[in-house]
């Protein structure tokens, strides 16, 4: 995940680069855009991390302490037998 603000239209550049997929945090959600034949198309689901809950992905992301939030999001990870 690549964490950026403004400026230049990033999806043009990861387009550039084949970058297949791309993961934007923004209002505390995320959206999720494919590559296909016409540029990146958005999607409900990752196509690598199908299982990837976003939702809880991003309540975490938005935890003010990164230590917490790691550890509240492993603890998440382990009560569903996944850590």
């Amino acid at each position: 995940m690549v964490v950026t603000s403004g400026g230049v239209d990033k999806l043009v550049v990861y387009e550039g680069l084949g970058v297949r997929e791309v993961w934007i945090f923004e209002d505390g959600a995320f959206r999720l855009f494919e590559l296909g034949a016409a540029g990146y198309e958005p999607r409900e689901h990752s196509r690598f991390f199908r299982d990837l809950d976003f939702e809880v992905l991003a309540a975490h992301v938005a935890m003010e302490d990164q230590d917490d939030a790691v550890r509240a999001y492993w603890d998440h990870l382990k009560s569903r037998g996944l850590g």
